[in-house]
């Protein structure tokens, strides 16, 4: 496997202190080991894979679903748990410039599709995932943000003014804020092993600590090796994300970008901390930077607030990320100053050179498909991308907007990428300030 972060980044460094972890203990899924024929092999065991297996085996298709970590090791099993719409990172003026009006409003369509999906999902399936929040809510960062909040402001959310916050249980530095009334927060985990134990009973093969290590194309589809044996397989579904590799298989190189979000829980809050700053509001929220902050207060009283923004990957710049978070968090959320942080981890989101998912085949190897770039935005995209992908693999059509299924450009300097992430945020921390 060829991976562009160091070695450090894929181990448990980064990953150590997830409270996730503590809140459903991971199903028991064996190594594999031997020969195994099946129709469908997904390389990846987070939503897209698990998604994806989920749905083929509804329509009676044999799968085996390959993990190269423990169950829920990699970005689904440590995000922060907001499901909400997104997967893009392209604004939507560029998009209607760059895709036409039409695509653009396929594509928020598919947004909330996406939502929707996973809010059926825990309902068919008796998913119990500690759900909450009315939509999501966007808090100014400044009174500049403000008015561009005010600017875009249209009847299909609500507008708060500063003086309104208060009332909405949403103490804070803030200049006013816009709900929409889409998206819910939940445990990443719980939602992952409850769609998993889902596939599970309708016959999907999940492997744990067993990384692909090659594919090669075969007469009859393809062969997937590991290190202890290899699965036979008409189609293949790409489903790694922010954790691809450079060669599995070889058309992914140069086609993704891991950038680092890392996250902090606290300790339950008292009734009497939560009246100190204001906030009693159960709204999943994030700010209005490029560098953004997300946060919510969970059913369990404890505070959940993440942030983008770590470039190296490494022990003492994994210190200085975490030290950073509980920095930001203090300074945003002044009376809880002395509240501690008793769990802190990163993990990888996944951007692509367009700044939109993609959901289609893998050229020059017919059977082969991936889904991947969802910007931060995995819950709910790479849920709705497993179940595109599965449609692929069933030969149906994966009702995608024409955005999502254009093949994604190489990102320049090939493996040595990552060197254009310090002035991308450098410019993004600059207007920030504004």
């Amino acid at each position: 496997m060829k991976r562009i972060f160091p070695e450090y980044t894929y181990g448990a460094g980064p990953r150590d202190g997830c409270w996730w972890d503590e809140t459903i203990a991971n199903p028991n899924w064996p190594e594999f080991q031997g020969d195994l024929n099946v129709d469908v092999a997904i390389v990846g065991g987070g939503f897209t894979g698990v998604s994806a297996a989920l749905h083929l085996a509804e329509n009676a298709t044999s799968v085996a679903v390959l993990e190269a970590g423990p169950p829920g090791w990699g970005a689904s099993g440590r995000n922060g748990g907001f499901c909400c719409l997104g997967g893009s990172k392209l604004g939507q003026k560029s998009m209607v410039r760059r895709y036409g009006r039409e695509a653009a409003q396929a594509y928020e369509t598919a947004e909330q599709d996406a939502v929707q999906l996973v809010a059926d999902l825990l309902a068919r399936h008796r998913i119990d995932a500690d759900t909450h929040s009315n939509g999501e809510t966007q808090l100014a960062h400044s009174r500049h943000a403000m008015d561009v909040l005010r600017r875009h402001a249209d009847e299909t959310g609500i507008l708060h003014q500063a003086a309104d916050l208060p009332a909405l249980g949403m103490g804070g530095a803030f200049f006013g804020g816009y709900t929409l009334p889409v998206g819910f927060g939940l445990n990443p985990r719980k939602y992952l092993f409850g769609l998993a134990s889902a596939a599970a009973a309708s016959g999907v093969n999940f492997f744990q600590n067993s990384p692909v290590l090659n594919i090669e194309k075969t007469t009859s589809g393809f062969r997937l090796k590991t290190s202890a044996g290899q699965v036979n397989a008409q189609v293949v579904l790409i489903c790694t994300n922010g954790y691809s590799s450079e060669d599995i298989p070889d058309w992914m190189s140069g086609r993704y970008l891991p950038a680092q979000s890392t996250v902090m829980v606290t300790r339950p809050l008292s009734q009497a901390e939560l009246s100190a700053q204001g906030w009693n509001s159960d709204q999943i929220c994030y700010d209005t930077r490029n560098l953004l902050h997300y946060f919510r207060l969970m059913p369990d009283g404890r505070f959940l607030f993440g942030m983008r923004g770590g470039l190296l990957s490494s022990p003492r710049s994994e210190a200085a990320i975490r030290a950073k978070v509980q920095q930001d968090f203090k300074r945003m959320f002044r009376a809880w100053a002395s509240v501690e942080a008793t769990h802190i981890w990163s993990g990888m989101v996944c951007l692509s050179r367009s700044l939109m998912p993609y959901v289609g085949a893998v050229p020059k190897q017919p059977g082969m498909f991936a889904g991947f770039a969802y910007h931060g935005n995995g819950v709910a995209m790479g849920t709705y991308s497993g179940r595109a992908l599965a449609r692929l693999a069933l030969g149906q059509d994966a009702r995608l907007p024409a955005p999502m299924r254009q093949s994604p450009e190489r990102f320049p300097l090939g493996r040595w990428r990552r060197v254009l992430m310090p002035p991308a945020y450098a410019l993004f921390a600059l207007s920030d300030l504004r």
